[in-house]
């Protein structure tokens, strides 16, 4: 099912052409779960939505006709859980991408939820969809004169005990804080004197989250997201945030979905020992009674270099998002994205 532009009429009667794709990221630009919910839910009852190209501003139309299946990014979707059942309405299926951080001591995070408020959302949000339908995310990992890799194993500890049962993965990523000017100039207008990472300080911290995670018994699959680094030998693998796999795990049973990612869901059988439960080399368990493979792997050319993403249509904006992490890669500063987000009108076809 190849995503395709079609014809659409907008709410002031203008046709105009607009892609039609088959899922959503919503959003890796903002947090439109935390701010923009209702705006979004506006949007899909109306069927598409307008969407601005932050490298030449241009905008173009985006088709919600074909969707079949969103991947979410919060720091709080507290507020979209009551319009989950909007979506399993409308045949859609989701997972979230959950940034549960703690850097509440150190305010680098000034406008989230207390913690407690969100590890109480995280396991809500579990309960509804599921351990696959949420995945942690302690992105991203960083080092100041405050906050130690002694800090963050801890700080990991605390939560992995609150969230165990509740998730299977633990997505990671080590702050790349030189590369992003304007990330450096807000921590240290912050007084924040941050600390980069060394590929000795990445194995270091890399063994002891795997002794962790064996020591607590979590069995987290531990993933680190668009790094460099291989820490294969020490059970942390590459992630892909738009996975094949957990979408087939979510939803194989929609056909149209799993030709699109390029997957075939095959039905179990037994040996002449009537061994049941035998699936080839490298299948994903569904059921107890099928398994999948996958037929193809593609990968988002729109995204970074080291990013293992599926391909997926991202709605969101830059600027946008009032949270105001002040290490946050996707605003310019808090004070210009607290400003952007104040013109936000839900009746609008644009977030901004």
């Amino acid at each position: 099912m190849k995503q395709r532009n079609i014809r659409l009429e907008t709410d002031d009667g203008q046709e105009v052409d607009a892609v039609a794709p088959t899922i959503l990221s919503v959003s890796r630009a903002t947090d439109i779960p935390a701010f923009y919910t209702q705006w979004f839910f506006n949007r899909l009852a109306k069927g598409y939505c307008r969407w601005r190209n932050p490298f030449n501003g241009t905008d173009s139309y985006v088709s919600f006709r074909n969707v079949h299946f969103i991947v979410f990014w919060s720091k709080n979707p507290a507020p979209i859980i009551p319009y989950l059942p909007i979506l399993k309405e409308k045949g859609i299926n989701c997972y979230f991408q959950y940034t549960l951080n703690d850097y509440e001591a150190e305010e680098l995070e000034p406008n989230v939820p207390i913690l407690s408020e969100r590890i109480k959302t995280f396991r809500v949000l579990s309960r509804i969809l599921g351990k696959s339908g949420v995945v942690w995310r302690f992105d991203p990992m960083i080092l100041t004169d405050r906050i130690s890799l002694d800090d963050l194993i801890l700080k990991i500890e605390h939560l992995g005990q609150q969230l165990y049962g509740y998730t299977d993965t633990l997505v990671f990523s080590f702050a790349d804080i030189s590369s992003y000017r304007k990330v450096s100039s807000n921590l240290m207008r912050h007084g924040i004197r941050y600390k980069e990472w060394t590929e000795e300080l990445m194995l270091d911290f890399a063994e002891r989250l795997n002794v962790l995670n064996d020591r607590m018994g979590w069995n987290f699959n531990l993933k680190t997201c668009a790094e460099r680094i291989s820490l294969e030998e020490l059970n942390i693998w590459h992630s892909r945030c738009i996975d094949q796999e957990r979408i087939a795990k979510i939803a194989w049973q929609d056909e149209k979905l799993m030709e699109h990612i390029g997957m075939k869901v095959e039905n179990r059988i037994s040996n002449i020992f009537d061994e049941a439960n035998i699936i080839p080399q490298g299948a994903i368990e569904l059921d107890e009674n099928h398994y999948a493979l996958s037929t193809k792997r593609k990968k988002d050319t729109g995204q970074r270099k080291l990013c293992g993403c599926f391909p997926a249509k991202d709605i969101g904006q830059y600027n946008t998002c009032p949270h105001g992490c002040l290490y946050c890669y996707a605003n310019l500063s808090p004070e210009i994205a607290l400003r952007n987000s104040s013109q936000h009108r839900i009746d609008s076809d644009i977030l901004i």
